[in-house]
C-alpha cells in the first residue's frame, strides 16, 4: 500500500518520502534538507502532511522547519529528544502507535547512536525505518549510548520477519561490507553480497533498502552473539580504514 521514494541528500544521506494512496497522506522520514523533498513531492502531486524523525542529529532534522513552513505538516519524533528538536509537534515513545493516513506503525525504542533514538515499524506493510541504528551490514556509532543498548537494538530488529524491508538513512554499505569481510572472513554470504554491492556502486546505484533477512546473514553487528563481541566489533569498525 505505501509508496516509498528514496531522495539522496548531502554526501551520503537518504531521505524517505512515503505516500499512503488511500488517504493521500505523505510523510518524510528524517529530512536532512528541504528543497529536494519539496521538489519531489511537488513533481508527484503529493502534499506533505507529516515528518517523522528518528533522532535529533541535524542531518536528520535540518529540513524540518522549511518543510513545515511550506506545507503546515505535523512533525513527530522521539519524546526523549524533544529538547533537541524544537520543531517537534508530537512526542512518541517505544510502544506508541503512529498513523500515516490509514496505515499504522509502532514506535520501537532503539537508543545508543543517540540517547532517545527510535524506529518506526509498519508491521502490515513489512517496513521499518531505522534512522542511524541499523545499516546494511553495519550499525550506528555509539555516540550517546552503550554497546549493551545496541546489542539489544540488534536483537529487537532481528526479531522482525526476515522479509521486512529496512530503510536506513545512509549509503554506507560498501565501507560496512569491507569491514564485515574482516570480521567474518569465512562468511560466504558476505562475500556474495559484496560482489553485488561493489557492482552496484560502480554503476552509481544505491544499495539500500535492505531486509532483515539479509542483515541476519551478513551484518556482523546483528550477528554478534554477546555484548562484548558487539563492543569489540564496533570499536574495530570505528578505526577501520579498509
Amino acid at each position: 500500500m505505501l509508496e516509498v521514494v528514496r531522495i539522496p541528500a548531502l554526501s551520503d544521506n537518504y531521505i524517505w518520502l512515503v505516500h499512503e494512496p488511500v488517504s493521500g497522506a505523505t510523510m518524510v522520514v528524517d529530512p536532512a534538507v528541504a528543497e529536494p523533498v519539496l521538489a519531489e513531492a511537488d513533481a508527484r502531486g503529493w502534499t506533505i502532511t507529516d515528518i517523522w524523525n528518528t533522532h535529533w542529529h541535524p542531518d536528520h532534522t535540518g529540513g524540518n522547519a522549511e518543510i513545515k513552513a511550506a506545507t503546515g505538516c505535523t512533525i513527530t519524533g522521539p519524546a526523549a529528544e524533544a529538547a533537541k528538536i524544537p520543531t517537534l509537534d508530537v512526542q512518541v515513545r517505544g510502544g506508541d502507535a503512529v498513523k500515516l493516513g490509514n496505515v499504522e506503525a509502532r514506535v520501537i525504542d532503539v537508543p545508543a547512536h543517540t540517547a532517545g533514538h527510535i524506529a518506526y515499524h509498519f508491521a502490515g506493510e513489512e517496513i521499518v525505518f531505522v534512522g542511524d541504528t541499523l545499516f546494511a551490514m553495519g550499525c550506528g556509532r555509539l555516540f550517546e549510548g552503550t554497546a549493551a543498548q545496541m546489542f539489544d537494538n540488534m536483537a529487537k530488529l532481528a526479531a522482525l520477519p526476515e522479509e521486512t524491508t529496512v530503510y536506513c538513512a545512509h549509503e554506507y554499505t560498501q565501507s560496512n561490507g569491507r569491514y564485515a569481510l574482516v570480521a567474518e572472513p569465512e562468511n560466504q554470504a558476505i562475500h556474495a553480497r559484496m560482489a553485488h554491492v561493489d557492482a552496484a556502486r560502480d554503476r552509481g546505484e544505491a544499495t539500500v533498502p535492505t531486509t532483515i533477512g539479509q542483515e541476519r546473514a551478513t551484518n556482523p553487528f546483528m550477528r554478534a552473539t554477546t555484548i562484548e563481541e558487539l563492543a569489540e566489533r564496533r570499536a574495530a569498525k570505528d578505526s577501520f580504514r579498509g
